[in-house]
């Protein structure tokens, strides 16, 4: 149906907490919706082959509540109750937050900072396209035009003591993020950092991945991590980002924001794995 109705403008609709008020402001007109919201097969939380497999149809609230989700991605989890508002989150999935590509959406910088893959259907074929691939700029993807997200695969790390910690500002609670910082550690029993996944976001047009500064924090304790070694790596990576400027925050606030959110991420994260218990994975 998607592949017939994409000359006439059709748009894929789920949840609709973006598409709807957009079409209210005039911002989007398609000629014809297709709703996807009620096709039970694309709403799951499940394993496959090494990571927790999530349907595009999946509501918000379920992966705040989902106990799969919460053992094993807790950086997703960590971040579900920030993502809008509760009736948001009610109506909102996950497939529709990731297709919108909002720099700003927490999920999209979950995705990117874990190395998740994005699966997608277009007709008869199956496309798996990397986060770093997959978000191509402000509200634009790789998604082809005739492709629906069908599924969202997050790596599980195979690690007993895993910590989190995620960090936003923003004008009021749930609101539009002015910068955000998310992180993931994995400690040994001695509590140095064996593996370390980082990121920025809602400060440029699509979130950052921080993959040098989580090799740096690697056969580091939490007492041995430098924040001044954290904010010259930001400002390094941010250095030829063209960075967001409005009425709300200026590029420098949002580049000085990202740099302490993203320390108190990182402290965060050493301490929570800290006071995990060891558990087989």
């Amino acid at each position: 149906m998607l592949h017939e109705a994409a000359a006439d403008e059709a748009r894929v609709i789920a949840g609709g907490q973006t598409l709807v008020p957009l079409m209210a402001m005039r911002l989007a007109r398609p000629r014809r919706l297709i709703d996807i919201a009620r096709l039970g097969e694309l709403a799951f939380v499940r394993r496959e082959q090494g990571t927790i497999a999530i349907g595009a149809t999946t509501k918000h609230y379920v992966l705040e509540q989902d106990p799969l989700v919460r053992a094993e991605l807790p950086l997703l989890a960590k971040v579900m109750p920030h993502v809008g508002h509760a009736p948001i989150r009610v109506r909102g999935t996950i497939g529709g937050s990731l297709a919108n590509a909002d720099p700003a959406a927490e999920i999209v910088l979950v995705a990117i900072t874990l190395g998740a893959a994005l699966v997608c259907r277009d007709g008869a074929s199956t496309i798996e396209t990397a986060a770093h691939a997959f978000f191509t700029g402000a509200m634009t993807t790789a998604l082809p035009p005739t492709a629906v997200l069908t599924c969202a695969r997050f790596p599980i790390w195979p690690h007993a003591r895993i910590g989190v910690g995620f960090h936003e500002v923003s004008a009021r609670s749930s609101d539009f993020a002015f910068a955000a910082a998310a992180a993931q550690v994995a400690l040994d029993e001695a509590g140095i950092c064996r593996r370390a996944a980082l990121g920025i976001g809602a400060v440029c047009s699509v979130p950052l991945r921080l993959d040098r500064l989580g090799d740096m924090l690697e056969g580091r304790s939490l007492d041995q991590v430098d924040e001044n070694l954290i904010r010259d790596e930001v400002a390094s990576i941010l250095a030829d980002t063209e960075i967001f400027a409005d009425l709300h925050a200026s590029a420098d606030y949002r580049r000085r924001a990202a740099a302490t959110l993203l320390a108190r991420a990182i402290t965060d994260a050493f301490r929570s794995a800290s006071l995990a218990a060891p558990h087989a994975r």
